[in-house]
């Protein structure tokens, strides 16, 4: 019986260690939600790294206990993580698919580290799948991973998707390993893109690069097609609000509003990272209230920012960054009853994010570039039966759906400021005219919808394969042939030529 197996660089289950040994708790991310009704199901597994580097003995009960709950981890040594995980992924390709390009590092000891970790993918994924095994590979630490894939299992059905952005070919074709990265993507039979351009970025580079041409989204990869398409990853919208109508939450929501009083609230949450435009943010803000001095001790700035590699110098000079900024205003503009910006630098659970998306009147979106940006999503699912605007950022994916949402570009400031003051003033009847609008769209677009779509569309491209493709002859066939063209009469051409 046939069987999905998902990988990704990280399980759904966090492995963390204490003084009392070994911890697994669930992620919370919206991949792990969405394919926790593949990998569960029947015999499908995933496979990942658990998160940190285990000695034998721990090693052993890592094993069980993820198997128990249909995973199967790939462990790293403390080098791999360095050069893999931190290097290559992170400090090469996170800065250069974000355009971010000053920031990447071009080392061939993290090349070397990035390639051999996508071999034991490779070698832990092949242990595990047969022949008629569906392999659904993600995102940007396992771009080699298909190839090498299709090289052990050529008859396969493997998908590969790209949860952050493609950049144009101008910057891909900066990196030494690109036609690697490029042929390591194609060994997929589908490949996945949050929206249309990141997908046009791709074909492009591999037109350019590669020399493939394609036509309709179907790359000719010598012998094979490639299909390539755009599927916009949604979330669990039922959990969001769900979660946002519980007790919990309510409850949250009433001890922020007693400290915070009648003030109008506006929500930005993030993980440090220098994509997401935090600093530009509050740069915004500052504006705002200098332009419009009648939000002073009206509005306040609720920041969270979810600690990320704050050791990393670019991530520690942010972090510092912020700092600086949310101090200057906060002393400038802070009265005895107000403080203009609340400011938390940790990560809050769900029934807690809930709450603050259900106060906030306004939530900020702004990121330089993301792929897609699920918090844009969670805001509006979270906002069951209360009006709120959505600011957003024009390089997020979810801005080619969430139209309804103020869209505006990060990197101006002054429109970003002007966004903030119309989303204050909106009338209530446009605000929910709007929300409704997201709301219907993020319901019905959801984490669920998105995994049939391209599971749907892995199986059609294997189909249209078939169609596609061009018989071989053997080794026989092929001698039989050339030896009765040999022994062919002599007039034998021009007979069939006359008969023409």
């Amino acid at each position: 019986m046939s069987r999905t197996i998902i990988v990704s660089n990280r399980l759904p289950t966090k492995v963390q260690r204490s003084e009392e040994g070994l911890s697994f708790s669930p992620s919370e991310g919206g991949l792990a939600t969405g394919l926790g009704s593949i990998y569960r199901a029947a015999n499908n597994v995933w496979v990942g790294w658990p998160g940190i580097s285990v000695d034998a003995e721990e090693e052993q009960e890592v094993r069980e206990k993820l198997r128990a709950d249909s995973m199967r981890p790939v462990f790293l040594t403390e080098s791999e993580i360095r050069d893999f995980y931190e290097g290559f992924s992170n400090e090469t390709l996170w800065p250069t698919f974000h355009y971010f390009a000053q920031y990447a590092i071009y080392d061939q000891s993290h090349w070397e580290a990035y390639v051999a970790v996508n071999e034991k993918f490779c070698r832990a994924v092949l242990e595990l799948a047969g022949p008629d095994d569906t392999i659904w590979v993600h995102d940007y630490q396992l771009l080699l991973l298909p190839q090498m894939l299709r090289a052990a299992r050529p008859k396969s059905s493997i998908g590969f998707f790209l949860h952050i952005p493609f950049p144009s070919y101008e910057l891909i074709r900066v990196l030494p390993w690109r036609r690697q990265l490029l042929e390591g993507m194609l060994g997929a039979d589908l490949i996945g893109f949050h929206t249309y351009g990141y997908m046009r970025h791709f074909l492009s580079s591999v037109s350019q690069l590669l020399g493939y041409q394609s036509q309709n989204g179907l790359v000719e990869v010598n012998t094979r097609s490639v299909l390539v398409d755009a599927f916009p990853m949604g979330i669990d919208q039922a959990k969001y609000a769900e979660v946002a109508q519980s007790e919990q939450a309510r409850a949250h929501e009433q001890t922020y509003r007693d400290a915070l009083r009648n003030e109008r609230i506006i929500l930005s949450i993030d993980r440090l990272d220098y994509t997401k435009g935090i600093a530009q943010r509050l740069r915004a803000y500052e504006l705002l209230l200098q332009a419009y001095p009648e939000w002073r001790e009206r509005a306040t700035l609720l920041m969270v920012v979810v600690p990320s590699r704050d050791q990393v110098d670019q991530y520690k000079e942010l972090k510092e960054e912020i700092d600086e900024l949310v101090g200057r205003i906060n002393s400038t503009y802070r009265t005895i009853s107000w403080n203009p910006i609340q400011y938390f630098y940790r990560s809050f659970p769900i029934e807690e994010l809930a709450a603050l998306y259900r106060m906030a009147e306004v939530a900020l979106v702004t990121p330089m570039r993301d792929g897609m940006n699920l918090v844009a999503k969670e805001f509006i699912a979270s906002k069951i039966d209360t009006p709120g605007v959505l600011i957003l950022s024009e390089r997020a994916g979810a801005a080619r759906e969430l139209s309804d949402a103020i869209i505006i570009n990060p990197t101006d400031t002054n429109q970003l400021a002007e966004a903030m003051h119309e989303a204050l003033i909106m009338p209530e009847d446009e605000q929910r005219q709007r929300m409704g609008a997201m709301q219907a769209l993020v319901k019905k677009y959801n984490i669920h919808h998105w995994v049939n779509l391209f599971m749907d569309r892995l199986t059609y491209s294997k189909l249209k394969q078939e169609t596609l493709a061009t018989t071989t002859l053997n080794t026989d066939e092929l001698q039989r042939m050339t030896s009765e063209y040999k022994n062919a009469p002599s007039g034998f051409y021009s007979w069939i030529m006359m008969a023409r």
